[in-house]
């Protein structure tokens, strides 16, 4: 979800106003990626490394969360939506710990369309965080392999990422679904992820069915539009 400051700053809006509009944008692209077909889709709203950020600006994010959660579960539990939380929720207060669990349990049941929100969520530290709780379950070497690794993440039960859309123009990774991602497909968009709209979505799913997807094998196989 990049480029909530530039957007307030083409503005000459505060930082805080880029990450409001960029909340309410959810809403608009979870339905229009639903219209299409998708049925799972995850958001990188605030990762392991965003701690490094001016404290006011990480202050305000925790702000916003707190502030708009209830109101974009009622939204989407009505959409059908189920909500999921990636990440590491110990470092968060406990009150903001308490409203994601809540709606988590309240869209538990919604079947429609899964919405993961990663949020404190950092590829490497879910990989360590896997190994570590491998390591206390007492696993045997030998008994680890892809997919019983695969079951101590937490995207354990989510398929893998075919598709992922980077908005505002970045060209890099960030840490995002490290072990998920071996065979996604990549998209970069200029356009900033307050801004991601219906024909920048639709462009984004039309690159992605013209590719050819081999999984390491010579036979090819083309994007089939989900993300």
């Amino acid at each position: 979800m990049d480029g909530n400051g530039r957007w307030a700053a083409r503005r000459r809006l505060p930082r805080v106003a880029g990450h409001r509009r960029g909340v309410a944008n959810i809403q608009s692209v979870v339905n229009t990626l639903a219209e299409r077909g998708v049925e799972v889709v995850t958001l990188y709203a605030f990762s392991t490394e965003n701690w490094r950020r001016p404290t006011a600006e990480v202050n305000a994010l925790m702000e916003i969360l707190a502030a708009e959660i209830e109101p974009q579960t009622r939204e989407l539990h009505k959409s059908g939506v189920r909500l999921v939380h990636l990440g590491d929720p110990n470092p968060l207060d406990s009150m903001l710990q308490d409203a994601i669990s809540r709606a988590e349990r309240i869209t538990e049941a919604n079947d429609r369309f899964i919405l993961n929100i990663a949020f404190n969520y950092g590829g490497r530290d879910e990989i360590l965080h896997a190994v570590r709780r491998i390591l206390a379950d007492g696993v045997a070497p030998d008994e680890v392999d892809e997919g019983l690794f695969g079951r101590y993440l937490y995207t354990d039960g989510c398929p893998d990422p075919d598709l992922i859309i980077r908005t505002g123009g970045e060209q890099r990774l960030s840490n995002f679904l490290i072990w998920q991602a071996a065979y996604s497909e990549y998209y970069h968009t200029p356009v900033l992820w307050p801004d991601l709209g219906e024909e920048e979505l639709d462009r984004a799913l039309a690159a992605y069915k013209q590719r050819q997807r081999r999984f390491g094998s010579l036979d090819a196989q083309h994007g089939h539009g989900e993300a």
